[in-house]
């Protein structure tokens, strides 16, 4: 008899979004200056959330630019957000490596959204 299998799929660009935003980035400093705290944040939920649900698989999708197929057809979709930030920027490399060390696959495709490929 096989156990029962279970996929976690996350929207990896709006939890680390989350995170970035949820922590002081003046509190999640390297001494170099680096900010950490979208990829403490997001590593903290992700931990998390494998404890709770204990999957046998797991996989975060992540945006890739702001220009998707949306804003082709649709030119105001997100017009009026404000830019991504420098400093949220800077960690999406740190964060997909840590994912990488964990064995966790990840996913971005361009012209998508996270969640257009969950």
């Amino acid at each position: 008899m096989s156990a029962e299998k279970k996929l976690l799929l996350i929207d990896g660009h709006s939890m680390a979004y989350r995170a970035f935003f949820a922590l002081p980035a003046e509190n999640f400093t390297t001494a170099l200056g680096q900010h950490t705290n979208a990829i403490y944040g997001f590593a903290t939920m992700i931990i998390s959330l494998i404890k709770e649900e204990k999957p046998t698989h797991v996989a975060v999708a992540f945006d890739v630019s702001r220009k998707t197929f949306r804003s082709e057809i649709f030119p105001e979709y997100k017009a009026n957000r404000a830019s991504t930030p420098d400093e949220f920027r800077s960690q999406m490399s740190y964060l997909h490596e840590l994912i990488d060390s964990c064995g966790i696959k990840h996913f971005q495709l361009e012209g998508y959204e996270a969640d257009d490929l969950i």
